[in-house]
């Protein structure tokens, strides 16, 4: 009889019923645990669990930052070499000499690169939901430079205040003050909207002013491929050693290798037709995926890691096609877009809406009105300012925008730590 207990409480104990009803993880198969487990970190977000994921944020956090001075650790002496080039480049910041106008011409232009690439950078290394960059930062650069030429007709803006403002050049040199500078501005008096218009009408060439905001935009191009290493390290490490990585994208990845025969839908498709150019075709398939403005080239890293392609191979062909083929691709779009014509055209198009066209229509002329006399205004004049709810709408996305990207980083780091738990948990209940 005892036996018979023991063998009859052992079937109950392997399908682990709960008295709620509940099952255990030893009835559910893998997926179904999968998936469950994703639910319960799908809750665990700040407008749902704030304490709880604030707190799941700063564990993971540093186990991050612990993360990380390891690897400076093991890397200390190139973390040294480092340290050395950076006192010796103090010194020579803080030494007076000759050598100073080069050294702040340096820090500008270096400020500046650095700047654009870790805007690409936020762009497309995966943090949260991303932060759309070229939508806040860069295309408005751009479309202001492109207005802006066209306005003053020439891209030679006077470095100060360009690029912090945008000012036209002007044509007459004489010092402020003097007799040379009253005379001048006396003959010139007349003959001044002649010279303005003649200015405006003259013709500045699309070339120049993609030559302009060259720099900027390969900046942040080259930041963009430098966000794809992570996905790329990540999966080329998980393939050489056989682990599995704690990364959402990676799993899916493998799911949808799992099932590249079975019906799946668009995307999945797209993402495998993806997934299979770059492994055939190599270097000129990422070169190809990476110049085309396209949604589905969050894989490619993860991709080219699983497959072992070269490092050079993916990052070479990433960096020629993001910050070369397709920065430029992006460019010229948002210089046609904003130039002279099609935007006068849009302003008039927006006024063609029935009722609420002409209200709508109005704040957008007063806006370029007002962007052109900032551009026309003269050195120790106050710039003119005009209210306008076009730029306070404008701020006030750019913040809810950043907002929601750290909020999205937040819970993000917190699920990551939730998925630690969960594995600790499985990992425990094996060895029992």
């Amino acid at each position: 009889m005892a036996e018979c207990g023991v063998q009859g409480e052992q079937p109950q104990r392997r399908l682990g019923v709960k008295e709620n009803g509940e099952l255990t993880d030893s009835e559910l198969s893998v997926d179904e645990r999968k998936q469950r487990d994703r639910e319960e970190r799908g809750t665990l977000v700040l407008w749902k669990k704030p304490l709880l994921t604030l707190h799941y944020f700063t564990l993971e956090l540093l186990i991050t930052l612990k993360e990380w001075l390891w690897r400076l650790w093991r890397q200390r002496q190139t973390v040294f070499g480092l340290l050395i080039l950076l006192i010796l480049l103090s010194i020579a910041y803080c030494i007076e000499g000759t050598h100073q106008k080069y050294v702040l011409y340096m820090e500008k232009k270096t400020l500046w690169c650095a700047y654009w690439v870790g805007l690409g950078i936020l762009s497309s290394v995966g943090l949260g939901t991303g932060l759309h960059t070229f939508l806040l930062y860069l295309g408005p650069h751009i479309a202001s430079v492109t207005l802006a030429a066209y306005e003053c007709g020439s891209v030679d803006f006077p470095e100060p205040p360009y690029p912090d403002q945008i000012v036209c050049p002007q044509q007459n040199s004489a010092a402020p003050g003097s007799d040379a500078a009253e005379q001048l501005g006396v003959e010139a008096t007349g003959a001044d909207g002649l010279a303005e218009s003649a200015a405006i009408q003259g013709s500045v060439s699309l070339w120049s002013i993609i030559c302009k905001v060259r720099l900027e935009a390969c900046m942040w191009g080259a930041g963009t491929a430098i966000g794809e290493l992570p996905p790329y390290f990540m999966a080329r490490a998980a393939r050489l050693s056989g682990a599995d990585p704690h990364d959402e994208d990676y799993q899916r990845f493998e799911e949808i290798l799992d099932q590249t025969q079975s019906a799946q839908d668009f995307a999945s498709r797209a993402k495998v037709a993806v997934q299979k150019l770059i492994q055939t075709v190599g270097f000129l398939g990422i070169l190809v995926c990476a110049s085309i403005p396209n949604p589905l080239f969050d894989l490619a890293g993860i991709t080219c890691g699983h497959f072992l392609v070269p490092f050079w191979t993916f990052f070479g062909a990433t960096l020629i096609g993001k910050a070369v083929i397709k920065m430029h691709i992006q460019k010229l779009f948002v210089i046609v877009t904003f130039s002279r014509h099609i935007v006068e055209q849009m302003v008039s198009l927006i006024g063609a809406v029935p009722l609420l066209g002409a209200a709508l229509q109005k704040p957008f002329r007063e806006y370029l009105e007002a962007q052109k006399a900032k551009l026309h205004h003269h050195a120790g004049e106050g710039i003119p300012t005009e209210e306008s709810w076009l730029p306070w709408l404008f701020e006030k996305v750019v913040v809810i925008m950043v907002c929601f990207f750290v909020c999205s980083i937040v819970n993000s780091m917190a699920q990551s730590y939730g998925k630690r738990k969960q594995q600790e948990k499985h990992s425990e209940g094996k060895t029992e």
